[in-house]
């Protein structure tokens, strides 16, 4: 099995190694691992964010696991060489349409979360977020007037009735095999985009009578997801709609610092990441989480490599880390011992053996 490393820049650098170092402590798991810039790396490499032989190595790898992207000394760049298109136009390219975004709490972190613990006890929910169109693909788009007093810009929302169906349908399946609840989050009541949308989900859903189909706006559905959020099970919504209320999510457990993902198309390769960002500001210093990195691992190894067991034993590792005791920084309470980056891959590592 190949796996492409794509560490990116800011604290990707510290928690990839924390991932491997975790999957290679797997008895009976063999993995070639490769590692290639992207981003603000591949800017620095072969000023590219996505340089032709990382995309060639992505291509040919059976998964792909990926650090951040971003840095300050890259803000000024044009947008063709801004650090987080590569990651889209790698989304773009594996063809990796949807995006699965677990949200479970660790009943350990319970008291991390914002929200009171009576309000998030039991939280087990899906995101399932388009990742192929939207407004972050649509065109036109860009500059279109740069006359001093009259600046402007646009972006497109736009989506085909074949892209909102075949995430629906990944939607649907994944609801089937949980509590068979999906709920659709648009903005039909203001765009013609999300009245398309609402319009195919149900369509689709007409295939899948065992599963409860409802329908929200995302103003609304953003206010639900932090008064009631364990009354969700699975959730399908636009990319950018997906974007942001995925963030909010994180933070009903404790940090985004804990939140994994993946990216999916219709074969098995996916591209699997953290939701969280680069966060320069504690680059190099090893206090980053890398939780979310290690729980992407996991994801990787149920959906890309087959092996659901060993999947298992990762996500139960990481909660005996944290059962005894171990924290990074934004995860901190009374308590509890403040560990760094590395010392938290340790002890995930020791919880496997």
């Amino acid at each position: 099995m190949k796996v492409a490393l794509l560490p990116g820049d800011g604290i990707g650098k510290e928690i990839i190694p924390e991932a491997v170092k975790v999957l290679k402590a797997l008895r009976g798991v063999s993995i070639e691992f490769e590692e290639a810039p992207i981003a603000g790396a591949g800017v620095d490499a072969f000023d590219d964010p996505l340089p032709p032989s990382t995309l060639d190595l992505c291509l040919k790898a059976d998964a792909v696991l990926f650090g951040a992207a971003g840095a300050p000394q890259y803000e000024h760049l044009p947008r063709v060489k801004r650090p987080g298109l590569g990651l889209l136009k790698l989304r773009k390219a594996m063809q990796c349409y949807a995006n699965l975004r677990p949200v479970k709490l660790f009943p350990e972190l319970a008291n991390a979360s914002t929200l009171k613990p009576d309000v998030i006890n039991g939280l087990d929910l899906l995101i399932v977020r388009e990742l192929n169109s939207d407004i972050y693909f649509g065109e036109p788009r860009g500059r279109i007037n740069d006359t001093p007093g009259q600046r402007e810009a646009i972006n497109t929302m736009r989506y085909t009735e074949s892209e909102i169906a075949r995430v629906a349908h990944v939607a649907f399946k994944a609801a089937r095999g949980r509590r068979k609840k999906l709920c659709s989050i648009d903005k039909q009541n203001v765009l013609e985009t999300m009245v398309l949308w609402r319009e195919v989900v149900s369509e689709v859903g007409r295939e899948y009578p065992d599963v409860e189909l409802t329908h929200q706006l995302v103003d609304s559905g953003a206010m639900m997801l932090v008064r009631t959020p364990t009354k969700f099970d699975v959730i399908v919504t636009g990319n950018m709609f997906g974007d942001i209320l995925s963030d909010q999510a994180a933070m009903l457990t404790g940090s985004l610092g804990m939140l994994p993902s993946a990216a999916l198309g219709d074969g098995t390769r996916g591209l699997y990441e953290p939701i969280h960002g680069s966060a320069p500001d504690i680059a190099g210093k090893d206090i980053a989480n890398p939780l979310a990195t290690i729980l992407s691992a996991a994801l990787m190894l149920r959906y890309s490599l087959g092996l659901p067991e060993q999947a298992e034993r990762v996500e139960a590792a990481v909660r005996k880390a944290l059962a005894s005791g171990l924290r990074t920084a934004d995860i901190q309470e009374p308590g509890t011992r403040v560990v760094g980056t590395r010392a938290m891959g340790d002890a995930v590592v020791a919880a496997l053996q």
